[in-house]
């Protein structure tokens, strides 16, 4: 298509509006009503052009062949220049007072040459400052509608709508009543797109003009540091301190989105609560001492524990939140300084299941495809996950595919999230999702919709899979899920017939006793399907809680395997760490987390190093997790903040956050991406990488890899997996997912697309039976919780509580429906006490028809409510993976709870 701007040819892309035209030919049209995010308006007819005659608002008309298009005319200029000076003069004489960095209708202005004073409005109507994040000034709005499309096209909250007439009309929250109290998630899009400054947020440094001398802010691109998605965040700091956060529009993943978390919660780093000096015990007290001194303690204690009980008497729990490079260096440290693969980390509470169910299947510990393939999906199966709070940029994403059309899917007990778009909502009972998958396949494979010939050629186990299936028709299913039969049989044909069908999924698959199974049993059906390594389909994929789950592990942070997954009992795995590393690796795998408290409770462990992990917070069963902390000899935790489990050890290291680190995260479709300081950590805190060396030198041992970039290329002489990766490399050219052997080629985005990474090259069916959870009610504990996250906090919300997010959720509440709380005689808003058989927690009760009667559920987000202390130890037999989504309980009324509270 060719369209000629003012002489110059063109050729934009079929579908492209002349705006696009325009900027292909280096012409400048203002927009103000436009975001190329979003679906374009036309309404404040700023972009004006002659086209074939007429003169048309250039963002909402077609480029077509053969169009030529006048943008540099006078009469033209001066229609843009009135309708500018429209828009200007109902505003109140501040609006352009920020200068010509400031906002985009100044930049406008200024352009055009509309000074300042032409903004003549008397304003009144007021602001709404009752948000912690998002500040919205009546009187700067255009009622140009970005922040409503942004709301509904970009994040899909649809939290705001246009009110009033004419001049009047304004911007404000859906449900009425201050912002704060609205259906408001805080992504920040709003602000994002508002070209006046109607709607701010604290901090976000505007440039100077007249009003205030613009200050230097620096800018730095780097991957958030909260859940798995690896949003890419610019981070804006002025003077030593996080100015603002915000979305980087040239992000792979979220591309130019953000989530509360990402954007907002940075206010952690300034908290008079960080840690800023080690601190060591002494006589019952944790003291500020010099890092030599600790470092001294910490390395008379680890020789100790070798001295007594040999290599094996020292444990490590290393971090899903440090970097690849962090993790690569501590799992080093362990098998090559001390001796041990007593290595782990906290993936082991999560994704277990997903790394030997999908290595199961597949080969590979990954997810089959990239988001950008599952988003083209025509129908997606979403399981045990809940990506509107979670990961709520994919969730976004995933919303806006199905509002297009896309067929959904979603198995969860609760009808949260995407669950209300669902064209099937499946609600198992949970602990059944072995039996739910089964049912699945039994109907794929009884109604035709297998692929026999992708099954002979690629795939193993097919004969031993159909036996089991015939023991799982709907009906059984039925009785054994609470899932009605004609559901499940209509959620297999809607995946069935599917042309291009998508699996994702998340805990709600894995944190049960048979977590591998489910992972092992849901892969089942895009095998069945055809749908994994083939073009009819994306495959199985993980949403991965934590920003660096999948790296940890990649990196050999796990006691069983070394970099690359390559396993301690493979002796050519072993040979070729040995040969980079010049040291021996022991052949025996080390010891699970769950096996490092049960042997410091046994009195086995002399040292136990934990980077990075409340585990009395997060871990099941926590009243024994600290027994397990008492016991040991020495503990030590590297922290930001003196968490529950810092307060139990013996000493305590600062650490510096994701914002002050450098290196690398692997996000949840395998993408490797840069991590890079935006500040110094504070006081003598220091990056997870330099301790590590620290506490080599202090036992004289020397690890090499002096910089994180030398650690990813050190891992790369490891493992053929990350051959090609390289700190220069990102850089240069931004994500790169593996597997990625080559410096020369791409990283592979989709997996398995000529052969399976098992030894065979086939994918392989798991016949494996439907198995009871480790608890059902009964009498005593009649009902089930099930733990999750809520959207505006993080796991045990070390961060997260330290902003301003606790003025928008501050306190753990328990969701219960409402018959429920009527047979236990609660009322909403009132404190409730829950017992399990092995803990108690309080909590705020919450009503609720997400959820059936018999089911409740609630975050973990306030270590003080005890929640953790609740889940049992059962764990998922083939990978020690808690089991957070089953635990029987009984609920007692709020006058008991209260009393313990001492209210």
């Amino acid at each position: 298509m060719r369209v000629t701007v003012d002489g110059i040819t063109v050729r934009p892309a079929q579908g492209a509006s002349l705006l696009a035209a325009v900027r292909l030919a280096g012409a400048e049209l203002p927009t103000l009503c436009h975001d190329d995010r979003l679906t374009p308006e036309g309404s404040c007819r700023t972009c004006l052009v002659r086209s074939g005659g007429n003169v048309v608002a250039a963002c909402v008309t077609p480029a077509v062949d053969g169009t030529v298009v006048e943008v540099a005319g006078d009469a033209l200029r001066a229609l843009r220049r009135e309708a500018v000076e429209v828009i200007v003069a109902a505003l109140p004489p501040y609006a352009l007072d920020g200068g010509v960095d400031d906002r985009e209708l100044a930049r406008v202005c200024h352009a055009m040459g509309i000074a300042p004073q032409a903004a003549q409005g008397r304003g009144g109507r007021g602001r709404d400052d009752s948000h912690p994040y998002v500040h919205l000034d009546r009187d700067l709005c255009i009622a140009c509608g970005r922040c409503v499309r942004m709301c509904a096209e970009v994040q899909g909250t649809f939290a705001l709508t246009l009110t009033g007439r004419g001049a009047d009309t304004v911007v404000a929250p859906g449900t009425g009543g201050p912002w704060a109290q609205s259906d408001c998630v805080a992504c920040g899009g709003c602000v994002d797109t508002c070209p006046t400054g109607a709607l701010t947020e604290p901090g976000l440094p505007l440039g100077g003009g007249t009003a205030a001398p613009a200050r230097t802010v620096t800018r730095t691109v780097t991957t958030c540091g909260y859940c798995g998605v690896g949003c890419s965040l610019e981070v804006l700091t002025r003077e030593g301190q996080v100015a603002a956060v915000l979305p980087d529009h040239e992000g792979p993943v979220n591309r130019g989105h953000a989530c509360v978390k990402g954007r907002f919660a940075h206010g952690f780093l300034r908290s008079p609560e960080r840690l800023a000096r080690p601190l060591l015990r002494r006589d019952g007290r944790l003291e500020p001492v010099t890092w030599q001194e600790a470092l001294e303690h910490v390395a008379r204690g680890l020789r100790a524990a070798v001295a007594a009980g040999g290599p094996d008497a020292v444990a490590a729990i290393s971090s899903a939140r440090a970097t690849n490079e962090e993790n690569y260096l501590i799992q080093k440290f362990m098998r090559v300084a001390v001796g041990t693969n007593n290595i782990d980390n906290c993936s082991r509470l999560c994704h277990a299941p997903s790394a030997a169910g999908l290595t199961a299947s597949f080969g590979l510990s990954g997810g089959t495809d990239t988001f950008d393939d599952v988003e083209t999906a025509d129908c997606l199966l979403l399981v045990g996950a809940n990506p509107i709070e979670a990961h709520p940029v994919i969730g976004a994403r995933l919303l806006q595919k199905v509002l297009r059309g896309a067929r959904l899917v979603v198995a969860d007990p609760r009808a949260v999230g995407l669950a209300r778009y669902a064209d099937v909502h499946l609600r198992p009972r949970p602990g059944t999702n072995v039996a739910l998958f089964h049912g699945l396949a039994h109907t794929l494979w009884a109604e035709g919709l297998a692929d026999e010939e992708f099954l002979r050629r690629r795939a193993g186990g097919l004969p031993e899979l159909l036996a089991l299936l015939t023991d799982y028709p709907p009906d059984r299913v039925s009785a054994l899920t609470g899932v009605p039969a004609e559901d499940l049989v209509a959620a297999a044909r809607l995946y069935g017939r599917a042309e291009r069908p998508a699996i994702i999924y998340g805990l709600g698959v894995t944190e049960h006793l048979h977590g591998t199974d489910g992972v092992r049993a849901l892969a089942n059906l895009a095998i069945l399907r055809g749908a994994v390594g083939t073009a009819r389909g994306f495959g199985v994929n993980p949403l991965r809680g934590q920003n660096n789950v999948q790296g940890a592990s990649d990196m050999g942070a796990l006691p069983d395997v070394l970099p690359g997954y390559g396993k301690v009992t493979d002796p050519l795995a072993r040979a070729r760490a040995e040969d980079v590393w010049g040291a021996p690796v022991p052949d025996r795998p080390g010891m699970r987390i769950p096996e490092m408290f049960a042997a410091a409770r046994a009195g086995a462990l002399g040292a136990l190093w934990i980077v990075g992990e409340d585990v009395c917070a997060t871990d099941p069963d926590a009243t024994r997790v600290a027994e397990a902390l008492e016991a040991c000899p020495l503990v030590v935790c590297q922290e930001l903040f003196l968490s529950q489990t810092a307060r139990r050890a013996d000493v305590v290291l600062p650490a510096a956050s994701w914002l002050e680190k450098d290196g690398t995260f692997v996000n949840f479709d395998r993408r490797f991406q840069r991590v890079r300081p935006a500040l110094a950590p504070p006081g003598e805190a220091m990056t997870d990488f330099a301790v590590v060396h620290a506490l080599a030198s202090a036992l004289g041992v020397d690890l090499g890899c002096r910089t994180p970039a030398e650690a990813l290329a050190e891992c790369g002489r490891v493992t053929p997996l990350f051959a090609g990766l390289s700190h220069e490399r990102l850089d240069r050219e931004g994500a790169i997912a593996w597997p990625c052997p080559d410096p020369g080629g791409p990283g592979q985005a989709r997996l398995h697309r000529e052969r399976f990474a098992t030894p065979d090259g086939r994918a392989h069916l798991a016949a494996c039976p439907y198995l009871p959870p480790g608890e059902n009610p009964d009498d005593h504990y009649p009902v089930i919780l099930v733990t999750g996250r809520r959207w505006a906090h993080y796991n045990s919300g070390g961060m997260t509580r330290r902003t301003g997010n606790i003025l928008l959720d501050d306190t753990d509440r328990l969701d219960l429906h409402p018959a429920d709380a009527a047979r236990y005689g609660l009322r909403d808003g009132h404190p409730v006490t829950v017992e399990s058989r092995h803990g108690r927690a309080t909590l705020t009760a919450s009503l609720s028809d997400d959820l059936v009667p018999g089911q409740v559920f609630c975050a973990f987000h306030f270590p003080s409510s005890g929640v953790n202390t609740l889940t049992s130890d059962h764990a998922d037999t083939v990978t020690s993976c808690p089991e957070y989504k089953v635990t029987a309980v009984r609920l007692i009324p709020g006058p008991a709870a209260a009393a313990r509270r001492g209210e």
